[in-house]
């Protein structure tokens, strides 16, 4: 287990929410709404079989294409495309975390429904958080084709499963098994140089669409630019002027400031565009830079300072987050002992609910599915 898995258990609670989120804080375009078997979501409403039932478990068509359309969306935002003979497995692996979500939510109780809420609560204060404002965020929601509702729902009851199947299987994480990992593994918890910047953004593509503006509003936006970079550099307020001309609506109320950002090399989970990264960590504190063309359009750069590479104690916080290292630690230790023994403990509660697939594809999916971690987790023969 290394640090950045968890942070990334930290900061997504679900499959499906996890997607959602990732696809909203990286200001994907509106997911393609086609999804696996070239069934579109429109028709689904019409032709919405159930795929797996049980007793306390049915998913039904909509539901499981909901889960992969978000993923897919989530590929999408980092350039990369779900190859077709993937999208079968892919649905696989879904409708089996639906499916154990929905007989986990049977079995919990208070604390852990109260342990859920809490997460969801985390999760949606972290997604306004990045959004800047309620609006944007019920904006950048819709586009991913959710609601502050729903997605609260799904990372909620992710969670409290989670919590159900931990205590079931009765795990516990020790700080003295914390304090090993950390003692053990010093290089993952290296926190690399970051800076901190405000931008001013011109944007030249449509928001929404991503196709570029027309030649002559590039044009204009580019006259704009270098008359608000005279003026930023003859000393007018770089925060003033990042709220009255930036076109990037979820930092412009703040003055353009961003979060603080390391190389894509060190941290690629809040990767910036290459050359808004070169220019960021070539400047030095206060120094404004000259227009950097991006995918995006123009930017204007203000360095507000470096923050030098350090090692992480138990105490931080995980960066982007307000969980501490030695909570993150704990979390992740806790799920890779939950990842070992839930699968037979899963297998018992679906035999249980008498969980049938009704899909022969997909049933055969999941079987295929089974099979393969069942053989990853067996032991190796004695030599």
């Amino acid at each position: 287990m290394k640090l950045k898995s968890v942070i990334l258990a930290v900061t997504t609670a679900s499959l499906a929410a996890g997607a959602a989120i990732f696809a909203i804080s990286t200001r994907a375009a509106a997911p393609d709404t086609t999804v696996a078997g070239g069934t579109n979501a429109a028709g689904s409403l019409f032709d919405d079989p159930v795929l797996a039932s049980g007793t306390g478990v049915q998913v039904k068509r909509s539901e499981l294409d909901e889960v992969v359309t978000s993923l897919k969306a989530a590929a999408a935002a980092q350039g990369e495309t779900i190859p077709p003979e993937r999208l079968v497995l892919l649905e696989a692996q879904a409708l089996e975390q639906m499916i154990d979500v929905q007989l986990l939510v049977d079995q919990a109780n208070p604390a852990d429904k109260a342990a859920g809420e809490k997460k969801a609560d985390t999760a949606m204060a972290t997604l306004l958080k990045r959004a800047g404002s309620q609006d944007m965020l019920n904006m950048q929601l819709t586009a991913a084709g959710t609601t502050a509702a729903q997605l609260h729902k799904k990372v909620a009851d992710e969670a409290t499963a989670m919590s159900a199947l931990q205590r079931g299987l009765g795990v516990s994480v020790t700080d003295a098994e914390v304090q090993k990992f950390y003692d053990d593994h010093p290089q993952e918890f290296e926190e690399p140089e970051m800076v901190h910047v405000r931008h001013i953004l011109f944007m030249t593509i449509d928001p929404q669409t991503r196709e570029p503006l027309a030649d002559n509003v590039v044009a204009a936006k580019l006259k704009l630019a270098n008359d608000v970079l005279a003026k930023a550099r003859a000393g007018a307020d770089f925060a003033k002027l990042a709220e009255q001309y930036s076109d990037d609506t979820t930092t412009k109320e703040n003055g353009g400031d961003l979060p603080p950002f390391a190389r894509a090399t060190a941290d690629p989970r809040h990767a910036m565009v290459p050359e808004f990264e070169a220019a960021a960590f070539s400047l030095t504190t206060n120094q404004i830079s000259d227009l950097v063309k991006t995918v995006y359009g123009y930017h204007i750069i203000q360095l507000i300072n470096k923050i030098p590479a350090k090692k992480l104690s138990l105490t931080d916080r995980i960066p982007s987050t307000d969980t501490t290292v030695a909570e993150g630690v704990k979390d992740g230790l806790t799920q890779e002992k939950t990842q070992k023994a839930a699968p037979p403990y899963l297998a018992g509660l679906k035999k249980a609910a008498d969980v049938k697939i009704l899909d022969p594809d997909l049933n055969s999916a999941v079987e295929s599915l089974s099979n393969t971690n069942a053989a990853a987790a067996a032991p190796a023969p004695a030599n």
